[in-house]
């Protein structure tokens, strides 16, 4: 959906409707752009899947390309009256107010990173459910467990032996079939992830990532899904901006007389705290200060909490460093 205003907004010019809002394949859309859009344009494109690729079509004809902030969709989706030419005319309007919240735009290295570390994520979640099935066929036959782990490939002729019901035989086969398969696609994503890790942007960063408790312990996966997550670190000017953009900062509600504070906001990048809490349990259980400072924090806060608060203090340190 295509629409566009001009620059007016104050009282004696306001804001005029100068192409009405209409539908527009992508293959014409790549040829309506060069001949229409100039050097004096804006233009401010929607979150969507595509929106990077919108992005690097577009950046070059205007003079700014803004991608809007979900949350500010999330505002206009619970609207009475929802629209497609309703959204991109409020789109529109507010570019033009100067009021687009606009996301930070990654550079292709990080997106082709974000988009390795979000694949590999996808599989092991796909994963858990498979081993979770096969875990629960010892207990319901009251079976010993054997050494190793449960559906490796060196198990597979104890899975032979088994007495089961043809049924569930078949079940079983195909899991641990689709077992081996993720994981030989679990562990070609991890070798992907390292071999970008020696090269490009990443090369010089890694030698001052490693080191940080944390991510020398749990691998170098670590420390590049904490590079996919962040990108450039120098666009946040504080270590408090850093921990606010990854949701580790309270809620806050404070107007008039009335100040309440409550949970993590949890805004942001969910992978960047899975990976900083994994750390942290690292930095806790092989790192003399941060179990010193754990056991500190478990009378207060209890385990959970104590841990939260030791990756946050991790992503300080990984903002100073």
């Amino acid at each position: 959906m295509v629409a566009a205003i001009d620059g007016g907004g104050d009282r004696r010019r306001p804001c005029r409707v100068v192409l009405t809002p209409r539908r527009m394949s992508l293959e014409r859309f790549a040829q309506w752009a060069p001949e229409q859009l100039t050097q004096r344009d804006q233009v401010v494109l929607e979150a969507t899947t595509n929106a990077w690729t919108r992005y690097d079509q577009l950046a070059p004809l205007v003079l700014e390309v803004k991608i809007a902030h979900p949350l500010l969709i999330n505002l206009m989706s619970s609207a009475r009256v929802k629209t497609d030419t309703r959204d991109t005319l409020h789109l529109a309007r507010l570019l033009a107010a100067g009021l687009i919240p606009a996301v930070w735009v990654p550079p292709p290295p990080v997106r082709e990173l974000r988009i390795v570390v979000a694949h590999r994520q996808r599989l092991v979640r796909q994963r858990t459910p498979v081993r979770n099935r096969l875990h629960s066929v010892r207990p319901a036959h009251q079976l010993p467990p054997p050494a190793g782990r449960l559906g490796s490939p060196q198990q597979q002729a104890w899975w032979d032996t088994l007495d089961l019901p043809p049924l569930e035989r078949l079940r079983v086969r195909q899991d641990l079939v689709l077992l081996q398969t993720v994981d030989g696609l679990i562990t070609e994503g991890a070798a992907e992830l390292g071999r970008l890790s020696a090269q490009g942007p990443w090369k010089p960063i890694m030698p001052l990532l490693m080191p940080l408790p944390g991510c020398a312990v749990v691998t170098r996966m670590t420390s590049m899904t904490l590079l996919a997550a962040l990108g450039d670190i120098s666009r946040f000017p504080s270590a408090k901006k850093l921990v606010g953009s990854s949701g580790w900062g309270a809620r806050v509600h404070d107007a008039g007389q009335t100040h309440r504070s409550g949970p993590l906001t949890k805004q942001g990048r969910r992978e960047l705290r899975t990976v900083l809490v994994e750390a942290a349990w690292s930095a806790v259980e092989h790192h003399p200060h941060w179990h010193m400072e754990f056991e500190r924090l478990v009378p207060a806060l209890g385990k959970g909490k104590a841990i939260v608060a030791i990756a946050r203090k991790l992503l300080v340190v990984v903002w100073a460093s």
